[in-house]
């Protein structure tokens, strides 16, 4: 059963916590927070178990005060989840990217005025909220049958607050540190922090000979990044089409880069570089895909002597129907730094990096990250991580149980979506509330509650 598997996962947690009741309160408010029905606060978490009435100081310090970290919540899935889906002659592919999670309160710490992603081209809104960087792990899982879609598994879900601006009336002080501030604490730096902390996590886990790819779009295509320390830790970025490249300079003197520079634009309109096919995984099938490969390029501005690669995305074509009009998506540009894998398993990698855009849309749009009432220094980043945690657990532990594929364990879908192929999250905690149904129903002197109950509780 999923609601088995998943607490035998959540009981690898009693190492984060220092006491045994601590971590009691953890994994009820986890499952609270997964299958509360309504709006996914602390307060129907609590509503869940019947505790409405009961003191629930408690329960609120186990985020405010407990001292715990938030990293290791996701070792216990680590090293399982890369020994069992995870080719070995093949990196160890993250995902990277920065999310923005939606709050109300304004005195919420850390919480500023940004960029809505979801505006359109032509008008840029704002939302209220708080920045997060997730790492998501990427499960390869079309390997096992050439079917099943890959899974983003997320390993990291860390904030990445952004630094507030002085107002008018600012002194010129206060803009200098401001200024500081900003080259200190920024998503650049905060992404290699994070890789860099995966990579020590790996290695305590006995993971220190497989090799880290980590992708991300072209926000982290940038000097910081790739001239930064990594070690054994590879990086697969988004560019931008008219970064200045060229190749190291090959005649007498000290010169180092080439006098002739050319453009990622310059060679996918180059003819006399030919195309070439790789056959990728990607919706739902492998499909050719044709990309130019050009080896041992510098970026003299961005990752200065560090040899890359060059990888130019041709166009894909779809329809969005069997008869209907043909579309292409956008060409690419990616640059990397690993000089060994196959070309292949390095656009494999970059394809499946849109899985953790379905783990932005499950977090927030179906378990509500971000919408518990918490205002406490601590309490304000824990619970987001928190709920994070809990939902990859939950991945994890339906790949276990069920496999990738949509089996008759979960309920039969309506008619406009038969064609599904994989469960999605709400199949994942419909099932888990059925599963918590039926164990109420068998075993009354448990704390489980029925469906009926839940409903009521999220009515009062």
């Amino acid at each position: 059963m999923l609601l088995e598997k998943w607490q035998a996962l959540m009981a690898k947690w009693k190492g984060a916590f220092v006491q045994g009741r601590t971590h009691q309160r953890a994994l009820a408010l986890a499952l609270g927070l997964l299958c509360g029905v309504g709006r996914r606060t602390l307060t129907r978490a609590l509503g869940f178990w019947g505790k409405e009435h009961q003191d629930w100081s408690a329960d609120y310090r186990v985020f405010s005060r407990s001292p715990w970290s938030t990293v290791e919540l996701f070792d216990p899935l680590l090293a399982p989840a890369v020994q069992n889906c995870c080719p070995a002659e093949h990196p160890i592919a993250v995902a990277v990217d920065d999310t923005v999670v939606r709050r109300t309160g304004k005195r919420v710490p850390n919480t500023t005025w940004q960029r809505d992603p979801m505006s359109p081209p032509f008008q840029v809104n704002l939302i209220w909220g708080q920045r997060f960087l997730q790492a998501s792990l990427l499960l390869p899982l079309y390997r096992q049958d050439a079917e099943s879609s890959p899974r983003a598994l997320p390993v990291r879900f860390a904030e990445c607050p952004v630094v507030r601006k002085p107002g008018k009336k600012a002194t010129p002080q206060q803009w200098k540190d401001y200024r500081q501030a900003k080259k200190k604490h920024n998503l650049s730096l905060r992404f290699v922090a994070v890789g860099q902390e995966l990579r020590r996590r790996l290695d305590a886990q006995g993971l220190a000979l497989r090799r880290l790819l980590l992708t991300g779009d072209g926000s982290f295509c940038n000097r910081k990044v790739y001239r930064a320390r990594w070690d054994r830790t590879y990086l697969l970025c988004r560019g931008r089409k008219d970064l200045s490249l060229c190749f190291r300079f090959e005649g007498p003197g000290p010169r180092y880069y080439g006098r002739e520079k050319f453009t990622p634009q310059h060679v996918y309109e180059d003819k006399r570089r030919k195309w070439k096919r790789a056959w990728i995984f990607h919706g739902g099938r492998y499909r050719w895909v044709r990309y130019k490969e050009v080896k041992r390029v510098l970026w003299q501005g961005g990752a200065g002597r560090k040899e890359l690669r060059l990888l130019v995305l041709a166009p894909t074509a779809y329809r969005r129907t069997k008869a209907g009009r043909q579309y292409f998506r956008r060409k690419a540009f990616l640059l990397t730094d690993d000089l060994e894998t196959q070309t292949r398993v390095l656009l494999q990698d970059y394809f499946d990096r849109f899985e953790i855009e379905f783990n932005h849309r499950d977090e927030k749009s179906i378990l509500g990250v971000g919408q518990a009432q918490v205002w406490a220094q601590k309490s304000a980043p824990r619970v987001p991580e928190f709920v994070v945690a809990a939902y990859s657990h939950l991945l994890w532990a339906s790949l276990q149980v069920y496999g990738p594929k949509r089996t008759s364990d979960y309920g039969v879908l309506p008619k406009w979506r038969r064609a599904a192929r994989r469960p999605s999250c709400q199949d994942l905690v419909t099932l888990l509330r059925q599963q918590i149904d039926e164990a109420a129903r068998a075993h009354p002197e448990s704390r489980f509650r029925g469906l009926e109950q839940m409903i009521l509780r999220a009515a009062a």
